[in-house]
Formats: structure tokens, C-alpha cells, sequence
């Protein structure tokens, strides 16, 4: 229902049948168009589309030319048929003839800050600024719109699929769960500080082990880090849900069920993996694609060649891990593939190299002249032949395959042939290591979820504890969901015996006391018994993102921060008064940035 008090029809709703009728439109002057003294055409936006109002006479043509540019109009009239008629509007056959046109709010400025219908083409900085002009746009307004739609329907598939909404806390405990946290001072406990949730993640093995079977909520969830395109600073939403006495097949089959009539029907593209989806495990992943989030759109794959390279003279990767990506039919120019190194390099960190295969099958460019050599056992193992362009990454194992990663990505993308944009592609990674080495520790760390269980379970932590296996080989019943290289969801078969976790976290040299700290209610309740389970959490903003077919998670946030992790339109984050520090017990120290 869309009559109010101050409309009967929407700027998007008359046609026809409505011809002849008195009506009332409102919303926002986008433009007008003046024809001479006493005719003009005016167009009149709301959230649901645009309404042409025809000014007919000297006094209302004197009237409305007074009013500024996205001021708020109530315009009463006749509805008639246009001479004129617009095929692509929806309105487009009619037109309102007003007798009466009252401003319900009014613009002050006689410039905006950017043209509404053009405001994406305007800097970030001020887009954000003053993100309810921007959001006026229809463009950026339908992206909203569709998060809203979206939302709705993982609700009502959730719901439909048995499981329970159930909100859990926002102040709660800090605890270490791989980001930073957001601290809230606690007033009337000194000293002490909540935290804002990571993510449900303990609060939904709790319900586990409080008897529910299955639980969902559209999750707020808050992490201090940096901005990424597919990342947004401060705070973000996921589609939270656990399962008891379940394991990881019964986690994809409701996803799985889930996610593909939503893709089918919200999204850009018109074609979807099917169920069920492609499942991969991490080392393979990591060695055929070079990343745990691929996007199989892309039809490149990594070939090792460091034995087919060995001694080929050139200091760089001789000796070295040595990653290649065959493109056949490549027709980037040297000027286009050195600019994709350069890109590389960039993300990755690490230089990448090329050579070509001309027409006539010989190597040509980039480091060929070190290639002759290997010339016949490049052949045999990476098939060349002509009009192929062989991209190469070397280093250690993990930068070869991190640096060769990216290049296919960006091989893809660049390459006529090689990447069907237009689908979404969805795998399951599975088989993660419970284990790395930390890059800034040195030492073993937890690799993924700390909650996870392990593969083999307490026996395998044991053997590792002994010195028997390597606990880098250990895997753990973790598994990702990726769609078109995006990373969705990052899920788990929990570990709910206190016992293994006690053994997991003693690898990292947690001992019980230590977990009994950190993790007390969890912990505590593990030992009143609790039944397996195992959940995912797909990332909303995410989703929605690759819906829309937009590459920023800002282009479908309300009210985004900006990559500074700051709310310019807002002003926050800001200095708060004394007062409100003494209260909360909080003495600042050092210099304090001072708001702009």
C-alpha cells in the first residue's frame, strides 16, 4: 500500500487505466524543462520511479522555476495521455497536468555537491559525505533495495528450511578470534571493557548445547581491520547459522538448497553452478590455482616446470619453485602484458615473468632468450604452441604460488576466451590445514577457525603431541564457500569435546587453564555434554556485492565507511568531552587526532 496522506499514487505507478483521474504525486524535483513563459515540463522522482508533470500556465511556470533542484513537491492533478509518448519509462504514456503544487521540503542550495543521476561518477570522498543525496541515485538506490530483497528471502528460506532466528549479544566478552576487536568501556566496572561481537561464533555452539537444533540470524558482526574491496572496515552482516547433530555434508545440502533460486532470481547473470557444488580441497586448490578462493570462471590452470627450467641460466628462477600459466590464442600487446606484471607485482609482492610463442613456434619476448633451452621440455609439459603466452612465478613455494595466483587472475580477466564473465561459479574448498606457521611468530598457529575439529580427531592430535606426524599435516573439517573468486562463507564441523579442544590448543601452547580463561562458558558447557555440530556463516554484504555485479562492498552498503574506517558523512570516529572519559575512567594519552 502506497497511498499516504500526502500522495494517492507512487512517481512510478500511473499508467493507462488512470487516465483521467485527479491524483496526487510526490517526491523530489529532478528537472524541469522550461519550454517558454507558460509551459514547461517538470519530472518528479520518488524511490519507486519518475512521474512527467506538465506546466501549462504563466503563474505555476513563476512558481516553480522560484523552487531549487531536489526540493520535495506534493503535485496534485489531471493524469492524461502524452502526445509524446517515452517507450522506456514506465510512465512514459502518461502525464499529470497539476492544479495544485505544494513544497513539502526545500532545498536551500542552488548547487549540489554532484548531479543526482550522475553521482557515481563523482569522488569517493564525496560520495560518502553526503551518501543521502548519493543514495538518491537510482542506480545506487536499487543496489539497497536488492540487499533489502535479498535479505528477506535467505530469511524466509532459512525459515522454511527448520531453522530458528535468534538474536544473540552485541556487548559481550573479548576474545581472540583472528581480528581485532572493538572495546566498549564499561562504566560501572572500571577498568574493564566489552567487546563488540566478531561474530556469534561461541553463542551459536551455545544454543547447540542448549538443546536448539537449528539457528540463523542476518548477524551484525565487528573487526577492526583494513578496507578491501570485497571487505568492509568496522562492521558487516553474515547469514550466521549452525546445525546439531550434523556434519559437513548436511551444511552444504541446506546451502546448497538455499543460495541458487536466490542467485537465479536476483542475480546480474543468468547462469549458476547447479548443485551440487564443485568440491576442491585447499592443497589442490593452492596448486592448480594458486589461491583457496579460485574463480572458475576462468579456464587457466598452474603447471609446475621448476625441473624443466633447472639451469636455464636466468638468477631469478633457477634452483627456485617455478609456476607457469599457458594462455593460447593470447593477443595482449608487450606494452598490455608488461602493464598486467607490473599489477601483479603490486598485489602480490613478488615480479612475475613471460615469454611468448610466436607464429612461427618460437619463443619470443620477456625472458625467452633463457627459455631456447628448455624449449622442447617446456613444450612437452606445458603444450606450446603458437600465439600462446606462458606467464611465470618463482620463489619459494608459497610466493610462487601466491604471485602465480594473482597472475591468473589477471590473465583471465585480460585474455579473450579465457574467463566467462557472466556466471556465477560456486565451490566448496574443503580440507584446510588446522595449523601454519605464523608469519610474524614464527611459531605453529592456528590456521582457520581455532574451533574447528580436527580430521582424525584426538588420535591425530596426539601422534602430532608425540612427534610422530608433522602437525602442519594435519587437516580439519573446515571448508569455505567461493563464488567467482570471492571468498563467501567460512564454515565448520566444531569441535565439542573439551577434551580435543584442550589437545588443540596445547599445540599452540595453550594449556587448559589458558582456554578455560578465554573460553569459560564454552568450555564449561562442553562438559555437560554436547552434541555434534557444525555451521557457515556466508557473508551478506558479500553476496550482494556479486549480485549486483559490482567489484566495491560499498556500492551495496546504506551508509558505508570509507577506507580509513571512517564515517565522513557523520563525523566518526570523533573526540568525545572530558566528562565522558572521567566517567568511564579513561585517560588519553599521547596525541589525539583531531577532527577535521
Amino acid at each position: 500500500m502506497t497511498q499516504t496522506k500526502c500522495r494517492t499514487h507512487t512517481c512510478g505507478e500511473l499508467r493507462m487505466e488512470n487516465v483521467g483521474q485527479t491524483v496526487t504525486v510526490a517526491g523530489w524535483l529532478e528537472n524541469l524543462r522550461e519550454v517558454g513563459s507558460n509551459l514547461g515540463f517538470l519530472v518528479l522522482r520518488d524511490m519507486h520511479g519518475v512521474t512527467q508533470v506538465v506546466i501549462e500556465t504563466e503563474e505555476m511556470m513563476a512558481q516553480v522555476k522560484a523552487i531549487n533542484k531536489e526540493s520535495v513537491l506534493a503535485v496534485t492533478g489531471a493524469v492524461r495521455e502524452r502526445a509524446s509518448k517515452n517507450p522506456k519509462l514506465p510512465t512514459g504514456d502518461i502525464e499529470v497536468v497539476p492544479s495544485k503544487i505544494e513544497v513539502l521540503g526545500r532545498c536551500q542550495h542552488n548547487e549540489l555537491p554532484f548531479p543526482i543521476n550522475r553521482s557515481r561518477e563523482a569522488d569517493e570522498a564525496t560520495r560518502l559525505k553526503y551518501r543521502y543525496l548519493d543514495l538518491r541515485n537510482p542506480a545506487v538506490k536499487n543496489n539497497i533495495i536488492l540487499r533489502c530483497q535479498v535479505v528477506a528471502a535467505l530469511r524466509a528460506a532459512m525459515t522454511e528450511h527448520g531453522f530458528l532466528e535468534i538474536t544473540t549479544p552485541i556487548l559481550t566478552a573479548s576474545s581472540p578470534e583472528g581480528a581485532r576487536d572493538y572495546l566498549v568501556p564499561a562504566r560501572k566496572h572500571p577498568g574493564k571493557f566489552y567487546a563488540l561481537p566478531q561474530a556469534p561464533q561461541q553463542f551459536k555452539q551455545l544454543l547447540m548445547t542448549s538443546g536448539f537444533d537449528r539457528y540463523f540470524q542476518i548477524a551484525p558482526c565487528f573487526r577492526d581491520e583494513d578496507a578491501r574491496g570485497d571487505r568492509s572496515p568496522g562492521e558487516f552482516y553474515q547469514l550466521d547459522m549452525e546445525m546439531a547433530f550434523a556434519t559437513q555434508d548436511d551444511v552444504f545440502a541446506v546451502l546448497e538448497d538455499v543460495l541458487p533460486p536466490i542467485f537465479a532470481k536476483y542475480g546480474t547473470y543468468n547462469v549458476a553452478s547447479a548443485a551440487p557444488f564443485r568440491r576442491i580441497a585447499y592443497n589442490d586448490a593452492m596448486e592448480t590455482y594458486g589461491s583457496d578462493k579460485p574463480d572458475l570462471r576462468i579456464d587457466l590452470t598452474l603447471t609446475d616446470i621448476s625441473d624443466e627450467v633447472k639451469g636455464c641460466g636466468f638468477e631469478q628462477i633457477d634452483g627456485k619453485v617455478v609456476k607457469a600459466i599457458a594462455v593460447s590464442d593470447c593477443t595482449l600487446t608487450r606494452k598490455a602484458i608488461d602493464q598486467l606484471c607490473t599489477d601483479v607485482e603490486v598485489q602480490s609482492g613478488s615480479k612475475p615473468y613471460w615469454f611468448k610463442v610466436d607464429e612461427n613456434g618460437q619463443l619470443a619476448g620477456g625472458i625467452a632468450k633463457f627459455m631456447n633451452g628448455c624449449h622442447e621440455a617446456l613444450t612437452a609439459k606445458l603444450g606450446l604452441k603458437p600465439n600462446m603466452l606462458v606467464g611465470v612465478a618463482a620463489g619459494d613455494k608459497g610466493a610462487a604460488i601466491k604471485t602465480a595466483g594473482v597472475l591468473r587472475s589477471k590473465l583471465g580477466a585480460a585474455c579473450e576466451g579465457h574467463m566467462d564473465k557472466e556466471r556465477y561459479e560456486f565451490c566448496w574448498i574443503v580440507d584446510f590445514p588446522m595449523y601454519e606457521i605464523g608469519d610474524e611468530s614464527g611459531e605453529l598457529e592456528f590456521c582457520h577457525n581455532p574451533f574447528s575439529m580436527p580430521s582424525g580427531g584426538l588420535e591425530v592430535l596426539l601422534k602430532a603431541e608425540r612427534g610422530e606426524i608433522d602437525p602442519l599435516t594435519i587437516t580439519a573439517d573446515q571448508y569455505d564457500l567461493v563464488c567467482n573468486g570471492v571468498e563467501l562463507s567460512s564454515g565448520a564441523v566444531r569441535n565439542h569435546d573439551p577434551e580435543i579442544m584442550i589437545k588443540a590448543f596445547e599445540l599452540v601452547r595453550l594449556g587448559e587453564e589458558d582456554v578455560k580463561k578465554k573460553f569459560p562458558a564454552m568450555y564449561n558447557a562442553f562438559c555437560y555434554g554436547a552434541p555434534p555440530h557444525a555451521g557457515i556463516a556466508p557473508g551478506v554484504d558479500r553476496m550482494v556485492m556479486l549480485l549486483a555485479g559490482e567489484s566495491s562492498i560499498r556500492e551495496i552498503i546504506p551508509f558505508p565507511m570509507n577506507k580509513n574506517a571512517q564515517d565522513v558523512m557523520m563525523g566518526a570516529p570523533s573526540v568525545v568531552e572530558q566528562k565522558q572519559l572521567d566517567e568511564l575512567h579513561i585517560a588519553i594519552v599521547g596525541d589525539v587526532e583531531k577532527d577535521d
